[in-house]
């Protein structure tokens, strides 16, 4: 199984959260720890149609969970699970790792902002399973109870959104290495 870039393959194990639990250990059974010697990720599903990208995406999302920091994970999780419980939980622990002088309430909001961009069409919706914020949420000027100038709120968002943006950037910038080293990233030629 190989992926085109470090995003796509992050995503992918993402996405082994929203696997129930029966089907998360199955690669368990089927992964040999002689990798290094000639085992492949191939190997993983037999030859069950599709099961292999599922197994795999699991075998990836514990190679993640277990060798990014904590800090990276959470911030891969909040900007691109579709687990609702995992990303809420991501978005609170991120809340407090935020520099900025901006009140609680609007770091709170300026995050789960980035974490859940608004969406575009009939009321944000493109499936019953995502998360989806009022549009009045968006708001900025119902982040802060201060009476603050517009520009002062701009900035903190913007300075908030950029630090969680390299945050996001340096996670991956970690996971490279791990999905080298699994063998699971196409070599692009120059």
């Amino acid at each position: 199984m190989m992926y085109s870039s470090v995003l796509a393959t992050v995503v992918g194990a993402l996405t082994a959260e929203t696997v129930d639990n029966t089907s998360k250990q199955a690669w368990q059974r089927l992964y040999t720890p002689d990798h290094d010697q000639g085992g492949d990720l191939c190997l993983l599903g037999g030859t069950r149609p599709g099961v292999a990208r599922v197994e795999t995406n699991c075998w990836l999302h514990a190679r993640l969970y277990s060798q990014l920091s904590s800090v990276h994970w959470q911030a891969l999780v909040a900007r691109y699970s579709t687990h609702r419980a995992k990303k809420v939980h991501a978005i609170g622990k991120l809340v407090a790792l935020v520099p900025s002088p901006a009140p609680s309430l609007f770091r709170y909001k300026a995050v789960t902002a980035w974490a859940i961009p608004q969406l575009k069409g009939a009321q944000g919706r493109r499936s019953t399973d995502m998360i989806v914020l009022p549009t009045d949420f968006y708001d900025i000027s119902t982040w802060d109870q201060a009476p603050r100038p517009e520009s002062t709120r701009r900035e903190w968002r913007r300075k908030i959104h950029a630090a969680l943006d390299r945050l996001v950037d340096d996670a991956l910038d970690a996971a490279r290495p791990i999905l080298q080293a699994e063998g699971v990233l196409f070599a692009h030629i120059a």
